[in-house]
């Protein structure tokens, strides 16, 4: 962690600091969950729900490509969550569009912002976004664990 600060970029952050917490997540579920890094995430270009996503998790092992329910987008940002929040619920839309393409039934879509230190979490559920006020800081690990866990739940309980 004090390397990826002391570089100070987005990237370094997400490396260093990002990838690790979210393979984590996935170690603990048996690598049951598929995780991307920068992956298109084309949805639907009529509404502009297209581009590339830092982080996915699906709720499937598959490791080939982006498979439903996805459950967790995490975006990246270098130093204000606040600026990530539009574009997180943004890939939030698009993914519950792509869970209700493939059948699923589930339609909550969780996502993060993450300067690497510091998480904000949201929720989608139908067409209401809920954003978590309080901001955890890399410090509170077990409890961002526990967060980015909890979709994951009522597949893998």
């Amino acid at each position: 962690m004090d390397l990826a600060v002391s570089i100070s970029t987005a990237k370094a952050r997400s490396e260093l600091i990002l990838t690790p917490i979210l393979l984590e997540i996935r170690r603990k579920y048996k690598n049951q969950i598929g995780y991307f890094s920068g992956n298109t995430f084309n949805v639907d270009d009529s509404k502009g729900l297209t581009g590339a996503c830092d982080f996915i998790l699906s709720a499937s092992s598959n490791q080939s490509l982006v498979t439903a329910p996805v459950l967790t987008l995490v975006e990246a940002k270098d130093n204000d969550i606040r600026i990530g929040l539009g574009q997180c619920v943004a890939q939030m839309v698009a993914a519950q569009i792509f869970n209700a393409r493939k059948g699923v039934e589930h339609k909550i879509v969780y996502g993060a912002v993450s300067t690497g230190t510091n998480w904000k979490f949201l929720m989608l559920e139908n067409n209401v976004v809920k954003i978590d006020l309080t901001e955890y800081f890399i410090t509170q690990l077990n409890q961002i664990l526990g967060i980015l866990c909890e979709p994951f739940k009522i597949y893998f309980a």
